[in-house]
C-alpha cells in the first residue's frame, strides 16, 4: 500500500515549524542512536524545520507540556547518543486511547502542539508506539491542526511488520549469542562435578526472535545451546524432558535459551504474574526458574538459571555495529521523509541481499505496522521446535555483525548525560496523567 502524505498540509504550513521526537516502551542499546539521527538531521535542515522539541518521558511530556530544548545541546552531546544506551529523554508505557474514549487526551496534544509550534511528530518506539503515531496522523487534522506523524521503528522483539529488521534487536541477538557461548564453556568446564544444566531466559512476548538469537552461538555439532524454548511453539513437557536427558547423556551437561513468552499447550504463560501493563499485555513472572526448577524435579540434575532482562536491551558496549547503523538512519531516515511531506509512514529496513549482506531504507505506511507482529517462521525452526534452522541462521547472522566499542574511561565505558533543558511552558492548565 503506498504511503501518501497528508492532504491537509501544503509546503508553507510546515515551514520552519518545530519537531516533536519521544521515546516509547521499553528502551534499548541503540534507541539514543536514532535520536541523534533525527536530532542531527533536523540541524543540518535548519532552513525547513525549526527546533527539536523531546518529550520527557515520552508521550507524556507532550501530554503534560514537559517539554525539552535539544537545541541547548552541544554537537558533541548529541553525537555522543550515538553510543549511549538508554532512553536519554526518558521513555514509558503509556498508550492512548481512542478519540471516542478521550478526547481529551488529543485535545491536549494540539494544544500543546499548537502553542509551540510543532508541525512534526516523531515517535520512536514499537508497534503499540506506531498504533499512537498512527492515530495523531488521522486525528489531528479532525481537530483541526494537522500534524506529520512519522513512525520511528524500535524494539528488542524484532516483531514489527513490513522491516526486515527492528532496530534494537541486532544488539539483543549479539548480547545473548555472546553471553550463551561464554555461559557454555563456564557449565560444560564444571559439569562433571557441578551443575548439569543452565538456563537463560530472554525477552520475547509472543515472538522468538532472540530466544532464535541465542542459536547464533552454535559453531559445531553439540555445541550449546542444546534447547530453544519458543514461544511459537506450544510447550511439551515431556519431550522437553526428554531432550534434556539425551543432551546431558551425549554432552555432559544441557544449556538451555527460553523466551519469557513461552506458553502451554492450551496457551498460558508458563510464567504468567497475573498482571498487565499499560499496554494491556501480562506481565510474565520469569519463566527461568520454572523450567530449571522442572529439570530438578522431574531429573534431578543441579541446575543454575539467569534472566537476562534489563542487562540484553542495555548492553551498548557489545552492540553490534549494523545495528547502531540501521538505528541511526532510521532517524535520519523519518525527519527526511517529513521534509518530502510524508505523513502516517515508518521508515523500514530492506534487505537487499544476504551474501554479502546489503540493507537499504524503505517506507511502510502506519496502517500495515500498528498493532502487527511478525513472528517466527515455522521453517526457521527444527522440525523438533528446539532449535534453529539453517535458513534462521542466514537470517540472524548478519544482524549482530560488527563492534562499536563506546569510548572508554578508567576502564568504564563514557555516555553522555545531557542537560534535557526544559522548554518555558505556555499554557496556564496543566493535565492529569
Amino acid at each position: 500500500m503506498p504511503a501518501r502524505s497528508n492532504p491537509g498540509f501544503s509546503e508553507s504550513m510546515t515551514s520552519k515549524r518545530n519537531a516533536f521526537y519521544a521515546q516509547s516502551g521499553g528502551v534499548t542499546a541503540v534507541i539514543n542512536a536514532s535520536a541523534c539521527g533525527v536530532i542531527e538531521t533536523a540541524r543540518r535542515n535548519q532552513r525547513r524545520m525549526g527546533k527539536v522539541f523531546a518529550g520527557r518521558n515520552g508521550i507524556i511530556g507532550a501530554l503534560t507540556e514537559d517539554l525539552i530544548d535539544t537545541s541547548k545541546e552541544s554537537a558533541s552531546a548529541i553525537a555522543a547518543l550515538r553510543h549511549t544506551p538508554g532512553g536519554a529523554f526518558g521513555s514509558c508505557r503509556y498508550k492512548l486511547k481512542g478519540l471516542e474514549e478521550n478526547r481529551l487526551q488529543y485535545q491536549r496534544l494540539i494544544e500543546v502542539f499548537r502553542a509551540h509550534d510543532i508541525g512534526y511528530f516523531f515517535y520512536n518506539g514499537g508497534g503499540d508506539s506506531a498504533d499512537t503515531c498512527l492515530k495523531i496522523s488521522q486525528l489531528s487534522a479532525k481537530l483541526g491542526y494537522p500534524v506529520q506523524a512519522i513512525h520511528v521503528p524500535k524494539t528488542v522483539d524484532n516483531d514489527l511488520a513490513v522491516t526486515d529488521c527492528s532496530p534494537g534487536f541486532g544488539s539483543v541477538a549479539k548480547y545473548v549469542a555472546v553471553s550463551i557461548r561464554e555461559a557454555a564453556l563456564d557449565v560444560a568446564s564444571m559439569a562433571l562435578t557441578s551443575t548439569k544444566v543452565f538456563v537463560l531466559e530472554v525477552m520475547g512476548r509472543h515472538a522468538g526472535w532472540i530466544a532464535a538469537a541465542g542459536g547464533l552461538a552454535q559453531e559445531s555439532a553439540g555445541d550449546a545451546p542444546h534447547i530453544i524454548l519458543f514461544p511459537e511453539i506450544p510447550f511439551d513437557q515431556q519431550a522437553f524432558l526428554t531432550k534434556v536427558r539425551d543432551s546431558h547423556d551425549r554432552f555432559g551437561y544441557c544449556v538451555i535459551v527460553v523466551s519469557e513468552g513461552v506458553r502451554d499447550a492450551d496457551g498460558h504463560f508458563l510464567a504468567e504474574a497475573g498482571t498487565r501493563d499499560a499496554f494491556g499485555h501480562a506481565q510474565l513472572g520469569g519463566v527461568a526458574p520454572y523450567i530449571a526448577h522442572l529439570v530438578k524435579d522431574k531429573l534431578n540434575y543441579k541446575y543454575h538459571w539467569a534472566v537476562s532482562d534489563y542487562l540484553q536491551r542495555a548492553a551498548r558496549h557489545i552492540a553490534s555495529k549494523l545495528d547502531v547503523a540501521q538505528s541511526y538512519a532510521v532517524g535520519k531516515a523519518a525527519v527526511e521523509l517529513a521534509l518530502k511531506g510524508r505523513n502516517a509512514v515508518m521508515p523500514t529496513i530492506v534487505r537487499k541481499s544476504n551474501r554479502p549482506y546489503r540493507w537499504g531504507i524503505g517506507v511502510a505506511a502506519l496502517a500495515d505496522v500498528a498493532n502487527q507482529e511478525k513472528f517466527m517462521p515455522r521453517d526457521f525452526i527444527t522440525k523438533d521446535g528446539f532449535g534453529i534452522t539453517a535458513k534462521a541462521r542466514r537470517y540472524l547472522a548478519p544482524l549482530i555483525q560488527g563492534e562499536d566499542y563506546p569510548p572508554y574511561r578508567q576502564g568504564l565505558p563514557r555516555y553522555v548525560r545531557l542537560k534535557n533543558t526544559a522548554v518555558p511552558k505556555k499554557l496556564k492548565t496543566e493535565f492529569k496523567i
